[in-house]
């Protein structure tokens, strides 16, 4: 999708007036010539990712994608088909490094793809190629839309990172257009006695410079290849357990490193989702199958795990 595609999709957050690129193309202005955000490697740059670093990093550094496993994650996180995202516009807020938006652009959407960080830049080379997809660095809480432009809007794991996972939520329900869909995953609020340790932990890692956190994220890795110590060992300690060694290092610097990380029921999500106008909801079950796995994702003892709910805005 090019840049002037884009432009009648866009609007500034604040003010609402239609967005246009500057003469010479190097930026995104508004009607009265105040500049919104630059352009970059065609990426409309709304924001920096200074407080968000880890991400930027996280996403650039690590190559987690796979393909026959992002679709099956997609299909399970947001109770959305495949094969009926073609045709659709559609909004990945927080995409990362663009595992999910490759996946829609592919089914053929029309795919807008946010995030506030540099990851953007990975996500377009993990989708280059696919005509109907574009990249915005921008804040999730002020995204250049007008309400109710999409068919389909999801968020996998990202809002907890923010500071108020509910003001990110309500800033992005009404971009979904009446009859439109919204999916959302969440970390899983856990056995207080896994929260208090999580929290204690976390107290620490969130404030380690990557070079001093990245060897206990290996060290995570490592114990997650183990079999049994690392079903075990990760209900007290959370680290990844994904077949994948870079994919257990980048889930479990993930975990640690953020500033922010917020976990939460599945009642409080489904209330969010009432208060903004959506019906038809649909609380989406774990990814993972087995009997003793759907008993620890019940009893609320896998950390990791999420809340997950999909619904339909209402059209009254």
């Amino acid at each position: 999708m090019s840049l002037q595609s884009l432009l009648p999709l866009l609007s500034d957050s604040a003010t609402g007036q239609p967005l246009q690129l500057s003469d010479d193309g190097s930026a995104l202005i508004r009607s009265d010539g105040q500049v919104v955000g630059q352009i970059q490697q065609q990426i409309p740059r709304l924001v920096s990712d200074q407080h968000l670093q880890t991400f930027g990093m996280q996403w650039t550094t690590f190559d987690v994608a796979h393909e026959d496993e992002d679709r099956a994650t997609f299909a399970a996180k947001t109770g959305v088909a495949i094969a009926d995202l073609s045709g659709m516009t559609v909004l990945d807020a927080g995409c990362g490094g663009g595992r999910y938006t490759r996946v829609c652009g592919e089914a053929g959407a029309t795919v807008i793809a946010a995030d506030h960080t540099r990851a953007v830049d990975r996500a377009a080379e993990l989708c280059a190629g696919l005509p109907h997809v574009h990249f915005l660095q921008a804040d999730l809480k002020r995204l250049p839309f007008r309400s109710a432009t999409f068919d389909f809007v999801f968020s996998i794991g990202v809002m907890h990172h923010d500071c108020c996972t509910r003001e990110l939520f309500d800033a992005v329900a009404p971009l979904v257009r009446p009859g439109g869909r919204y999916s959302v995953w969440l970390y899983r609020r856990n056995q207080w006695w896994q929260e208090l340790i999580n929290s204690g932990i976390r107290a620490i890692t969130s404030r380690l410079p990557t070079a001093l956190l990245m060897p206990f994220c290996v060290l995570g890795a490592l114990l997650g290849a183990v079999p049994l110590l690392n079903r075990i060992l990760n209900k007290f300690i959370s680290f990844s357990t994904h077949p994948s060694f870079q994919n257990r290092v980048c889930d479990t610097y993930d975990w640690w490193a953020p500033r922010y990380q917020h976990h939460h029921t599945t009642e409080e999500l489904l209330s969010w989702f009432r208060e903004a106008g959506f019906s038809d909801l649909q609380v989406l079950p774990p990814e993972k199958q087995g009997r003793l796995y759907r008993r620890l994702w019940e009893w609320n003892l896998l950390p990791g795990s999420g809340v997950n709910v999909t619904g339909v805005r209402r059209t009254d």
